[in-house]
């Protein structure tokens, strides 16, 4: 099936900073700096209501507060295509993983402070729940992804994705505990380290990971880097798993986005190096083609990507699905697309909250049906404003 790219392009243009080729090879650097200030006063007058935001990570006393083209008011909830975004908790520490307990509260990680904070249902000021000691934050690692599984009220359990100075691993845990480590040895780097967790239908934990810089661990089907991994709640394979070890898919190059739809299907994000950011439907046993393609291909040993966008205008981190939509958060894009699902096929994607809360890392389907945003403002490649980091809820 031939790809569908986005005729949606990325507005801004500048100069990029010092560094910044390997930046883009990460989770993506911001590709300008937005409008003249002019047009952005203007646009902030004209739309009261929305946040404003990004900048590089620097002490609270340092941080830029320039709005580039963004509102600045958090007064009220404001309007968009896609329904009402309204600001639920401010002051967050680059937020990465989100996760909802079955009382409607959610559970939020922070990646480099390694807090896990409860967030009430209906917004509110965050509460630490605990920090875990055994994270290391050094560059893209921390403390990344987490998930509830169905079985929480029985057992108490949630599921960590996170790093240490030597390797990242997946831990399951009671709140108030020490970890456990059920998945350890997956490859550890300054950047790609996936993180983002999901049970399936099927009552099993789905993990993704990058390839930790090391391209050669993508095709490795021995690594567990870069690839999707499917175990059983204590972390061993699962059943059915296509090769008896850990792997469910191969060739990724960091898949920081996992869900299922209403049919049992799996999809992931897929960052791309320089050319081509991807959504794929999973399928046990595929090469997604990693690093020896990126994008489409006709080369029929690598499962084609259903969705590609320029890097410039995604950078795709976590993803959920609302009926029939995918939504995907952007990074380097600053917005949140909408991808229209029916099947295995998709529709044109259209573009939500462009520019106007900076990088957003995740977006979670609520159990109210709304969306909740994580914004990555503080991650040392935004321009983060007072708020930031901001929890969003956007309704659908």
């Amino acid at each position: 099936m031939t790809p569908h790219i986005p005729t949606v392009r990325s507005r801004r243009r500048g100069r990029a900073r010092p560094g910044a080729a390997a930046a883009d090879r990460a989770d993506g650097l911001r590709a300008a700096r937005g409008r003249g200030r002019g047009v952005a006063a203007l646009l902030a007058a004209l739309s009261a209501a929305g946040l404003a935001g990004c900048s590089s990570d620097q002490p609270a006393d340092q941080q830029a507060t320039s709005t580039g083209n963004r509102p600045t008011s958090a007064a009220s909830p404001s309007g968009t295509a896609a329904g009402q975004v309204t600001v639920l908790a401010t002051g967050l520490e680059i937020p990465w993983g989100i996760a909802f307990l079955p009382d409607g509260d959610a559970l939020v990680t922070e990646r480099n402070s390694a807090r896990i904070l409860r967030v009430p249902a209906g917004g509110g000021t965050p509460t630490e729940v605990q920090q875990l000691s055994e994270v290391d934050g050094d560059g893209e690692g921390g403390l990344l992804g987490i998930a509830v599984p169905p079985t929480y009220a029985r057992d108490q359990l949630v599921y960590v994705y996170y790093s240490t100075a030597d390797d990242n691993r997946i831990a399951r845990m009671r709140l108030g505990q020490p970890p456990r480590p059920i998945v350890t040895g997956i490859p550890r780097s300054g950047i790609h380290n996936g993180g983002r967790l999901a049970f399936g239908p099927d009552g099993y934990l789905y993990a993704g990971t990058g390839d930790g810089s090391a391209r050669g661990n993508s095709q490795d089907r021995n690594s567990l880097g870069g690839k999707i991994l499917r175990m059983t709640p204590d972390g061993h394979p699962a059943p059915g798993n296509p090769f008896g070890t850990l792997v469910w898919s191969y060739g990724h190059r960091n898949v920081q986005g996992l869900v299922f739809d209403r049919a049992g299907r799996l999809w992931a994000s897929e960052f791309g190096q320089n050319r081509f950011d991807e959504i794929n439907l999973i399928q046990p046993g595929k090469d997604y083609g990693w690093p020896v393609v990126e994008g489409a291909s006709d080369d029929p040993r690598f499962a084609a990507p259903l969705v590609t966008w320029p890097t410039s205008d995604a950078s795709p981190s976590g993803v959920t699905i609302a009926g029939s939509t995918l939504y995907v958060a952007a990074l380097r894009g600053e917005r949140l697309w909408e991808v229209p699902l029916d099947g295995d096929r998709t529709g044109t994607p259209h573009a939500e909250l462009e520019g106007r809360y900076g990088r957003l890392r995740a977006v979670q389907l609520a159990p109210d049906g709304s969306l909740w945003i994580l914004t990555s403002n503080r991650d040392g490649r935004g321009d983060p404003v007072g708020e930031d980091d901001r929890i969003l809820r956007l309704t659908v």
